[in-house]
């Protein structure tokens, strides 16, 4: 583990660290608000360091990325519900993958009446409160990174159904208030991710209670960050850090780094009749989408359940390697780069080869335009982004019964 060595600081201002990076970020938060802007705002800084942001109407519904996202994630479900079994969930490959997988967990709590909407707002306020801090204090701690800032749009990726709606302003003025506190305090080079360790332990024993000792011993053991310590003790992060500070500034108490908590992964059960058939005979899906990341998870959802997939991701090579490959069922991305979806389809079922092949629509749009203009066009069916998992099943399951060249007829149903 790497010791972190902490400079004895004493009551400097919000505004000896106030950086151009913070202004610059806060202006494109407000920004975002004020656009009433819907989709995925990324924030990545020099370091390659990357927080994300998810907006429905201007206002921010999730956030995630940063510092030990994991640990977050576990953190504030065991705060908010202490009786939840966290280690008995269970996550499949292909949602691990996603970037916003922890609001999808969240998502599949609440939806199967795991957790309460009470709870679920607490969960989801002190998450993004909590990306933003870890945000404000890594581009306040060095100016130097301000002309390095990336800041990423995607209107291709909104959550749908939003938990809840909150206020962006009231988050950043908490973001600017906390900052100022913890700097205030001397803390403004001490991260919250950084977890204790006790190095003198007779010289504590010295000044101390023994109650107080038993629980530096008990906790102050490197295992926990300090964010997970004001959860354990039932305080708010500054408190915890500043009653620590005097021992850190005697080197009672060092801070280390500690790595995030690994995502567990569970493979999805492969219950269909095809991962016991023979390869040759399996089916083949393809996913034509300019976005790498799109058809890596549909990669992970088809494989998982013993379906060859193939991904396309440069529109000048699409209709060459469809008619090559000859997929069974196709995903078919609508906005790309010089060929549109609409066009594409159109081409495919002038081929006698594609006549009768499923076409499915993918698009972050969900109008009734889109869907009409895309039957016109040949389109078998229409699905919105985000991809999720049980959307895709079900649409292997709707249209996917093919009969191959033996005379077998094979049901691709993924459920048993």
């Amino acid at each position: 583990m790497l010791k972190i060595a902490v400079p004895n600081l004493k009551g400097k201002s919000m505004n000896s660290y106030q950086s151009r990076a913070s202004n610059q970020i806060i202006q494109e938060l407000n920004l975002c608000t004020q656009l009433q802007y819907n989709g995925k705002l990324d924030i990545k800084n020099y370091q390659g360091k990357n927080w994300s942001f998810y907006y429905q109407i201007g206002q921010i519904v999730w956030a995630t990325g940063g510092t030990h996202t994991y640990r977050r994630w576990l953190r504030n479900i065991a705060q908010s519900c202490p009786d939840l079994h966290i280690n008995k969930i269970q996550y499949s490959q292909e949602d691990i993958l996603i970037d916003y997988w922890d609001y999808l967990l969240l998502e599949n709590l609440y939806v199967n009446e795991k957790i309460k909407s009470e709870k679920i707002n607490r969960i989801i306020e002190n998450t993004i409160a909590e990306v933003l801090f870890d945000l404000a204090q890594q581009t306040n701690l060095s100016s130097s990174s301000s002309s390095s800032l990336r800041f990423q749009r995607n209107q291709e990726l909104v959550l749908k159904s939003p938990l809840i709606s909150t206020n962006g302003s009231m988050f950043l003025k908490q973001m600017q208030e906390l900052w100022c506190n913890w700097s205030e305090a001397g803390l403004a080079d001490i991260s919250p991710y950084l977890s204790p360790v006790l190095q003198k332990p007779e010289q504590l024993q010295r000044q101390v209670s023994s109650l107080v000792y038993k629980n530096f011993e008990r906790l102050i053991n490197g295992k926990y960050t300090l964010w997970d310590l004001a959860i354990k003790m039932n305080q708010n992060v500054l408190s915890i850090t500043r009653s620590l500070l005097p021992y850190i500034q005697q080197e009672i108490v060092t801070l280390t780094e500690v790595a995030d908590l690994p995502l567990p992964k569970y493979k999805v059960k492969k219950n269909s009749p095809l991962t016991q058939g023979n390869k040759e005979d399996c089916p083949l899906i393809a996913c034509v989408d300019d976005s790498i990341q799109v058809c890596k998870m549909l990669e992970q959802i088809i494989t998982s359940h013993g379906i060859k997939f193939i991904g396309i991701n440069n529109p000048l090579q699409v209709l060459s390697t469809l008619i090559e490959k000859k997929p069974d069922l196709i995903f078919l991305d609508l906005m790309m780069p010089v060929v549109n979806g609409y066009q594409v389809c159109e081409q495919l079922r002038r081929i006698s080869d594609f006549a009768n092949i499923p076409i499915i629509i993918l698009t972050s749009s969900d109008g009734v335009f889109d869907r009409a203009r895309s039957k016109v066009y040949g389109a078998t069916d229409f699905i919105t982004k985000p991809v999720e998992t049980n959307k895709i099943i079900e649409i292997v399951d709707n249209y996917l019964e093919i009969v191959s060249t033996v005379g077998n007829r094979y049901n691709l149903a993924f459920s048993a």
